[in-house]
């Protein structure tokens, strides 16, 4: 894209109307390039372009109506302003109807000519900047898409995430089973400039021990017994994309000292050969153990915890974000719904409220299976003394506070946000429900069915 005001593209047959039309915005410090021939110009249309297309409609070969229409095919939102004689102005009016941004009546005044085009040139900048925020809107949408929820905590991983996308570092996720890892593995990678790449996942845990570093660094014929030919590793199938290690804790000490070669240096060397290839990979690594303490016992090496950690995201337990639970199930179950190819079931107030209520220590897995148990018409097995947001060892105060949070925003969702049918629900009145929403920072904006 052209820097600066943006460029103007003067298409005209006659030399001495170039020449004009040249002084005159160069000295309005306007860029312009000139053509005699409409080809030329058309090449340089864009979607990105950034700039506008003055031309001629009479001249030889294509004339200006052609090339209009072949440049709003490129881009509908393209600015061209036509220039005409005097009879033809009824074309000129016509154009503007199939899409021309505006005309000049030859001859026209050199103001009138600096003044179109700069409101042209403004109309393409506006145009280009709010294709670059929907484009960047899009890319949060896609993100939330995968990673629902309103909570603080979820909301500050999201705005992580999209920080970290945007380079290339290495990426550490750590959680508990279930509370996502791998779905935010695979929305970094989606936000990512790499996103056009491969995402390759290897589980750690599953490899097996005997083939595991063929697995990953490739082998070339004869390697070892069994090896007819040469094989490419899943490092090298990544390359241009991200490489996902989960449960990287299960790796085998000495594999983990081959793989902190291949993260520091970017190459491997596959099994039975000298030649390091090199990879354009990102490396993104997850554990539900811990690490440093892992490092510290001596089952994961310090150095490889280090290089891997140049960024870390924690994922959330769902007892740390029990208000997103009713919203979050929700979803799911249309998920599950459309995986199975059934019409999604309308969810109750009262199986949100239960579902918000109790705990859920497979985290979000587990709250996947009961939407599926739910879609599919099965027992949910409900039951349980509800859990609460709140640590254990809290006070009853901060218990029951929790439980009552975890019920308003369970309402809240089961409503779409409407505070009429949420107070009249929970047999409160108006003014009690907005105290509560406000003690517990709750906005209904949250769970208005169009947010």
């Amino acid at each position: 894209m052209s820097g600066g005001a943006g460029t103007i593209l003067f298409v005209d047959d006659e030399e001495p109307l170039r020449h004009a039309a040249h002084q005159t915005l160069m000295l309005a410090d306007l860029e312009v390039r000139l053509h005699a021939e409409a080809e030329p110009a058309l090449a340089q249309i864009a979607r990105d372009f950034n700039g506008v297309l003055v031309t001629d409609i009479r001249m030889p070969g294509m004339d200006g109506m052609e090339l209009m229409r072949r440049a709003l095919t490129i881009d509908p939102e393209f600015p061209v302003i036509l220039m005409t004689g005097h009879g033809d102005v009824e074309l000129a009016v016509r154009s503007m109807r199939e899409g021309a941004y505006d005309f000049l009546e030859k001859p026209y005044a050199p103001t009138g000519l600096v003044e179109t085009i700069r409101r042209a040139l403004d109309k393409r900048r506006l145009t280009l900047e709010n294709r670059a925020l929907r484009s960047q809107i899009g890319g949060r949408d896609a993100i939330e898409a995968r990673l629902t929820g309103r909570s603080a905590v979820m909301i500050a991983l999201r705005q992580h995430l999209r920080t970290i996308a945007a380079t290339d570092a290495d990426v550490l996720i750590v959680g508990e089973t279930g509370t996502g890892k791998e779905v935010a593995a695979r929305a970094l990678h989606r936000a990512s400039p790499r996103s056009a790449g491969p995402f390759v996942q290897i589980n750690c845990a599953a490899l097996p021990a005997d083939l595991i570093e063929s697995e990953l660094f490739g082998h070339e014929a004869g390697a070892f017994a069994g090896a007819t030919r040469a094989r490419y590793g899943k490092f090298e199938h990544a390359r241009g994309g991200t490489v996902f290690l989960d449960e990287i804790d299960s790796l085998p000490l000495a594999l983990q000292g081959k793989l902190l070669t291949a993260v520091q240096n970017r190459a491997i060397t596959r099994l039975g050969s000298n030649d390091a290839v090199d990879l354009d990979v990102r490396f993104v690594a997850a554990s539900k153990q811990r690490l440093e303490e892992e490092a510290a016992a001596g089952r994961f090496r310090a150095d490889l915890l280090y290089r891997l950690n140049v960024v870390t995201l924690r994922m959330p337990r769902l007892d740390e974000r029990r208000e997103d639970v009713p919203l979050l199930f929700a979803a799911l179950v249309g998920e599950a719904a459309a995986r199975y190819k059934r019409p999604a079931p309308d969810v109750p107030g009262a199986v949100l409220a239960s579902v918000a209520a109790r705990d859920w220590p497979g985290n979000v897995r587990e709250l996947r299976n009961a939407a599926e148990r739910f879609v599919l018409g099965l027992d949910l097995d409900l039951g349980g003394d509800g859990g609460a947001e709140a640590p254990a060892g809290s006070t009853l105060a901060a218990q029951m506070a929790a439980h009552e949070k975890s019920l308003i925003a369970a309402a809240l969702a089961a409503q779409g946000g409407s505070l009429k049918d949420t107070y009249e629900a929970l047999g409160l009145s108006r003014k009690a429900l907005w105290e509560k929403m406000q003690k517990h920072g709750l906005s209904r904006d949250s769970y208005t069915a169009d947010d």
